[in-house]
């Protein structure tokens, strides 16, 4: 796989798991399936070079998981895209703090603060700089 191949995937069509209910068996599908190969890209980061371990794909699941439900306080999820619900190669977990226009609807729509994927992630070059606040989360979960 190659840059052009990351960027095709980035931009093709994803959907919604628009409920919490459907977000929660979507992890759950997640981590009952092969967790190895994925890669776990905070955008805003270095995109990582190497997979990351089951233990590490498992741990981030249940970390985002939460800090999407305590700030996202809201009746719906919507901020989880995949490309495919049952077999998914990319995963857009966009951050509640900086939502823009999520939906595609913008111009310049803003970037997910995580990506989730099978192929090599390259950088995504946010105009934004990465809060420090989600920098020490991040940091936090990995040291």
């Amino acid at each position: 796989m190659n840059n052009s191949s990351y960027q095709q995937s980035f931009n093709g069509l994803f959907s919604s798991l628009l409920r919490w209910d459907d977000l929660s068996q979507f992890w759950k599908q997640l981590e009952q399936g092969e967790q190895n190969g994925w890669y776990i890209y905070a955008v805003g980061e270095p995109p990582p070079t190497t997979t990351a371990s089951a233990d590490t794909f498992n741990s981030f699941i249940q970390e985002i998981d939460q800090l999407l439900r305590r700030e996202h306080d809201e009746h719906i999820c919507g901020i989880v895209y995949t490309n495919h619900a049952v077999t998914p190669t990319m995963v857009k977990i966009y951050d509640p703090n900086n939502l823009g226009l999520s939906c595609g609807s913008s111009e310049t729509p803003p970037l997910p603060g995580w990506v989730l994927s099978r192929e090599l992630p390259v950088d995504l070059q946010p105009v934004q700089i990465l809060p420090g606040n989600r920098k020490r989360w991040w940091r936090n979960l990995f040291s």
